[in-house]
């Protein structure tokens, strides 16, 4: 008896993490961007509360810039992963949720987008346009941030890449900046320089987006200052270690020293010599 055997066709492969991306807008793109934002927050601290001694500003991470009154509501934002607003109280009734332009009118100084792919949605440019039928086609977000919101400084970070463009508002129009010496971009209002550094943040060794002061020195987190304190409080300790232990070294050389004196005097008076008499 023969058997008749057919193809059977394999299932699909499941999908892996690069290609299951967030389509809805409910789910972060990927693991490095909570840390990457909160690496940037947290060093940036004490030049914003510097220069805000009142606290009047707020920091928002992934959170709704609300530019235009649409139905859906989410039409009419856009949700930089992180940005600055001056000026303006960090909470409202105790919290917030997000932030409604029309209502504050303080644009965000500075924004900055973690692109997981190429960076063509940070980059688009597309323009508002309404139809004969009232619908409109959804603008770009780079067009929203340089002609609606006008944000003075914009950064496109390329995650996967390391790529790192900078823009900087300049008669309505964004100019791409240049590096200085060091490859970092001067934002001179704050006094700092944005730029890349290699280095391992929550368990992670990537190429992280960090703030520089103008001298080049980088922002350090909280977590970094304390443990440059502990690394000067263990250098302090063994220095003063090392000083006791000299000291030490010190008084037994000075010791043996006597010591040899006293057995000398002591051979010169078995031989019947006065070691203390006066020549």
């Amino acid at each position: 008896m023969n058997e008749i055997i057919t193809a059977t066709g394999l299932p699909p492969a499941f999908p892996d993490h690069t290609q299951l991306p967030d389509e809805d807008g409910t789910f972060v793109k990927n693991f490095q961007e909570h840390p990457q934002s909160i690496i940037l927050t947290d060093s940036i601290g004490p030049i914003v509360e510097r220069l805000h001694p009142d606290g009047q500003y707020a920091i928002g991470q992934d959170c709704g810039i609300y530019w235009r009154e649409t139905d859906p509501p989410e039409r009419g934002a856009e949700a930089p992963d992180w940005f600055y607003v001056p000026n303006v109280p960090a909470t409202l009734d105790g919290f917030r949720r997000s932030y409604v332009l029309w209502r504050e009118h303080m644009a965000p100084f500075i924004a900055l987008e973690f692109a997981s792919g190429n960076g063509d949605e940070e980059r688009d440019r597309t323009p508002l346009t309404v139809a004969a039928d009232g619908t409109t086609t959804k603008p770009g977000k780079f067009w929203v941030y340089e002609r609606i919101i006008r944000i003075p400084y914009y950064g496109i970070y390329e995650m996967r890449t390391g790529n790192l463009e900078v823009y900087h508002l300049i008669d309505f129009v964004y100019q791409r900046m240049e590096p200085n010496e060091r490859g970092h971009y001067p934002i001179p209002v704050l006094d700092v320089e944005l730029g890349l550094w290699q280095g391992s943040y929550q368990n992670q060794e990537l190429l992280w987006l960090r703030w520089w002061d103008s001298q080049g020195n980088l922002l350090l987190t909280g977590s970094e200052q304390v443990e440059i304190e502990r690394a000067r409080t263990e250098q302090e300790r063994e220095r003063a270690e090392q000083e006791r232990e000299r000291a030490e070294q010190e008084r037994e050389r000075a010791e043996q020293a006597e010591r040899k004196v006293t057995q000398l005097a002591d051979r010169l008076r078995a031989m019947g010599i006065d070691p203390d008499a006066e020549d």
